[in-house]
């Protein structure tokens, strides 16, 4: 659209600095506010019949009937809009539906500060400070409580017939319950679909942590589409393993070795833990899982003296502790750690930050539905050196792969 200069000489005529251009009352908010009332003005015409003043509308059956006052929130400001009216009552305007306050992409403006942590307080104050916009909290939370049927849609979405890779985890939020403050636990699945792509399948909240939780979600998997899971990461957990191969018997899980050497280290004083960790990557790094029972025994022998819950603890372990070394290295890096859903968790604890207890468990799905969304527009690219792993899945689990 070609705007000509002298509708721009005219606009700018008293023009002295930016404040009259982009000011609170400049000419930018005034033009704005004078388009939509012309534009509303025209839907009236086009209702009616006939433009304002006509013959036509004399003495008719229905005409303008003045205009009534209303202040519409848009990106930027607040404004006072004057909205025309017919006698009968039946002009429903187009660029300002009745009941509707603001324009399209505010909504967006607040559910988008909302998804980075920032309370409904603190949103009410950057728009007064940002755009001098008068925002109520109620109004905040009605945005962003508008999100729960998105978040319904999302967690009972079908899923993939097959995933290569699924890591499991939780994270531990405040929430307010019965008139008191208790932790509870979100329960997160991040999968490695069959394109490379991350994708989280799924949320969950409960009391505690625990297997028999894991045991209903690895359920809900299932019900939704899951058929079969190739290689599960999980953390050590106590009967993490069998609450998985109880839905899904033929998958592999492989527990977080990260956690095992942190476990570990939890027993020894500062003064050997580099020795220590030394000598348990001799046992992780190992090239096979029969150099690596070989270099458990040296551990052990050495170390058993002072530290003798630490060789227990991986040769109990053992069977779940080993899948990873029938691989090659392209899928060891991928397997071997769940730091792939541990990053999403630290992303999430920095939007927990700057909040106390959240309200509710209806306002913690919120939160991290938005928080996640956020999180994923990250994942354009497979993990790193998938094609080679992919073909090695391929190989590994003949059978059971579909490309």
């Amino acid at each position: 659209m070609v705007i000509a200069n002298k509708l721009l000489d005219e606009l700018l005529k008293d023009y002295k600095n930016p404040e009259d251009l982009l000011g609170k009352n400049g000419i930018m908010q005034e033009l704005k506010k004078r388009l939509i009332e012309r534009a509303m003005e025209a839907e009236m015409t086009n209702h009616l019949g006939y433009e304002k003043h006509a013959v036509e509308g004399r003495n008719g059956s229905n005409s303008r009937n003045g205009h009534s006052s209303k202040k519409v929130i848009s990106n930027d400001s607040e404004l006072e809009i004057a909205i025309p009216r017919d006698r009968d009552g039946e002009f429903e305007p187009q660029m300002i539906p009745k009941n509707q306050r603001r324009f399209d992409g505010f909504d967006d403006k607040i559910i988008s500060m909302y998804a980075y942590g920032m309370t409904t307080r603190d949103i009410q104050h950057h728009l007064k400070d940002i755009y001098n916009v008068d925002v109520s909290p109620t109004l905040i939370s009605e945005v962003t409580d508008a999100i729960i049927d998105d978040v319904r849609s999302w967690q009972n979405r079908p899923l993939d017939p097959v995933y290569p890779i699924l890591f499991l985890d939780c994270i531990v939020v405040k929430c307010r319950e019965e008139k008191q403050i208790r932790n509870k636990s979100v329960f997160l699945a991040l999968a490695v679909n069959m394109e490379g792509q991350k994708e989280l399948l799924g949320m969950w909240i409960a009391q505690n942590e625990g297997a028999k939780f894991w045991l209903h979600v690895v359920t809900e998997l299932k019900n939704r589409g899951v058929e079969d899971i190739l290689i599960s990461c999980v953390d050590g957990l106590k009967g993490f393993p069998e609450a998985i191969n109880s839905v899904f018997p033929d998958t592999q899980v492989q527990l977080c070795i990260v956690h095992m050497v942190r476990n570990s280290l939890k027993y020894v004083p500062y003064k050997d833990k580099k020795a220590v960790s030394a000598d348990l990557k001799k046992v992780y790094n190992s090239p096979t899982v029969e150099e690596a029972e070989t270099m458990l025994a040296d551990f052990s022998e050495k170390w058993d003296g002072k530290y003798p819950t630490i060789s227990k603890q991986w040769l109990d372990k053992w069977d779940n502790v080993t899948p990873f070394f029938a691989f090659p290295k392209e899928i060891r890096k991928a397997i071997y750690t769940t730091n792939a859903i541990e990053s999403v968790n630290r992303s999430l604890r920095k939007v927990l930050k700057t909040r106390g207890a959240l309200p509710n468990e209806e306002a913690v799905f919120k939160l991290f539905y938005l928080a996640l969304r956020n999180i994923s527009r990250r994942w354009t690219m497979p993990i790193r050196n998938w094609k080679p792993a992919l073909n090695q899945l391929a190989i590994h689990f003949d059978g059971r792969f579909r490309l």
